[in-house]
């Protein structure tokens, strides 16, 4: 059937009908995926339109996903998370929903105390297992959306789950109506779509969600889950790993809405941020994020890492505010004892610290030379330099000034006695055999010994 498209004004073709292909061995893409080899990426050149949505938004999973790869929270830690996440996303919900946990009664109690406080957004949702009970629980705690796992390729199907595709389709359908006889509404997380038959299983199995959603009056979530990061962000890539062709293809051949619509990576090969905005640039509204990428194995999307490609994208931070990032990594490692790598972008100690002298001299002379932005403004972090074997002149005076805040009229240049001095020392520190960097301590007690009452720190 041709419709006029709404959005592109031209004529699109509408009537794609894909069966369930019930087999009875499973495919496990042996030609992308062999046991002992890389994971292939394969390209059939075809090209998807980018189709971005009016409205784009991050969702958070750090208390459900990020929490089950750490020490529990706290439920104390778990409401200071959850209004840290309120605050970063700011007023307009640029960070939409986050979702809890609440199989134990500690579970609740946090859910509970969160919900107390009254703040539009963070959305709390909750994730489940697939049980009328929950369904239940979910009802009397006043959410309005849950998460339902309903893992989608053949190596769940028939190795995890010993089903076959009808089996598990029926079984899936199940509990989706369960979730509507209960009022709520149901987040699929299609687990391993880039290991999955798409045409199908996925495809069939969101047609019938879809039709299912219709008949109930609820709509249905769709998360598309690349749970062990297979996922590639090439545009021209073959099914079942292009991102762009997972997405394209939910829109196209289920009628999934853009806001219906989510993105969940990790990052086992490097590539979640990049398949996130993919899932963006290609028409899904949401990407599903961790606070510092926290999550199984190599982590999640890290929010902090979408935030900043949001503002990219859109050109405006959109009301969020971003030097929160800086709070929660401080958060995480006083309050969760969680130490963040130092080299971790936005977050990490140095981040934005240079070591190289020419580098520091750069930073003397104009910061925005070797900074990727304004990080005090941006994030509460200045650009330092770490003092090292490699510092030179303008790095020392470049952390005299930093550290000692002084204003412009009374900064040092590379020429200034004390910087000399101070370099003499230092060189003559690694002649003696030292392999570590100087520590702030080690070098205000030297400077107060080369310049007693010359400096005082605020």
């Amino acid at each position: 059937m041709l419709e006029i498209s709404n959005k592109t004004n031209l004529l699109e073709h509408k009537s794609y009908k894909y069966s369930l292909q019930d087999v009875a061995e499973p495919n496990l893409q042996r030609d992308f995926f062999t046991q002992g080899a890389v994971p292939k990426v394969a390209f059939n050149h075809r090209r998807v339109p980018m189709n971005m949505p009016e409205d784009i938004w991050i969702t958070d999973t750090s208390l459900r996903d990020g929490q089950q790869s750490v020490e529990p929270y706290t439920v104390d830690q778990i409401v200071k998370i959850y209004q840290l996440l309120s605050k970063l996303g700011g007023p307009y919900g640029i960070i939409r929903q986050t979702e809890f946990f609440i199989y134990s009664q500690k579970d609740r109690q946090a859910v509970e105390k969160c919900m107390e406080l009254g703040l539009k957004f963070p959305e709390i949702t909750t994730w489940i297992r697939a049980s009328k009970e929950d369904f239940k629980l979910v009802k009397d705690m006043g959410i309005k959306e849950t998460g339902i796992l309903v893992s989608c390729s053949d190596y769940h199907i028939f190795k995890k789950m010993k089903m076959t595709r009808s089996q598990v389709l029926d079984y899936y359908l199940g509990t989706v109506k369960d979730a509507f006889n209960a009022g709520i509404m149901p987040r699929c997380h299609l687990e391993d779509i880039t290991r999955a038959d798409f045409y199908g299983f996925v495809v069939p199995f969101v047609n019938e969600l879809q039709m299912l959603s219709r008949q109930a009056g609820i709509p249905v979530k769709i998360r598309a889950c690349d749970t062990m990061g297979y996922g590639v962000p090439y545009t021209e890539a073959a099914m079942p790993r292009s991102v762009a062709g997972i997405i394209y293809g939910l829109q196209h051949y289920s009628d999934v809405p853009s806001e219906m619509l989510e993105w969940h990576g990790h990052n086992d090969f490097y590539k979640a941020v990049a398949n996130a905005s993919t899932a963006w640039l290609y028409g899904a509204s949401a990407v599903n994020c961790s606070l510092l990428g926290i999550g199984e194995r190599t982590g999640n999307i890290p929010l902090e890492a979408m935030v900043f490609e949001y503002a990219s994208l859109r050109g405006s931070m959109d009301g969020m505010d971003p030097t929160v990032i800086t709070e929660i990594a401080d958060f995480f490692r006083h309050e969760v004892g969680y130490e963040v790598p130092d080299m971790t972008p936005f977050v990490g100690r140095n981040f934005n610290v240079t070591r190289a002298g020419i580098h520091a001299d750069g930073l003397m002379k104009d910061e925005e030379i070797y900074t990727i932005f304004d990080t005090k403004k941006l994030l509460n972090r200045p650009a330092t330099v770490q003092i090292g074997k490699a510092s030179g002149l303008a790095g020392i005076a470049y952390w005299i000034n930093g550290t000692y805040n002084l204003p412009e009229e009374k900064k040092l240049d590379k020429k200034d006695p004390l910087v000399i001095a101070l370099k003499e020392w230092i060189d003559q520190e690694y002649e003696d055999g030292r392999q570590t960097v100087l520590s702030n301590k080690e070098l205000e007690t030297k400077i107060e010994e080369l310049a007693p009452g010359r400096f005082q720190r605020d």
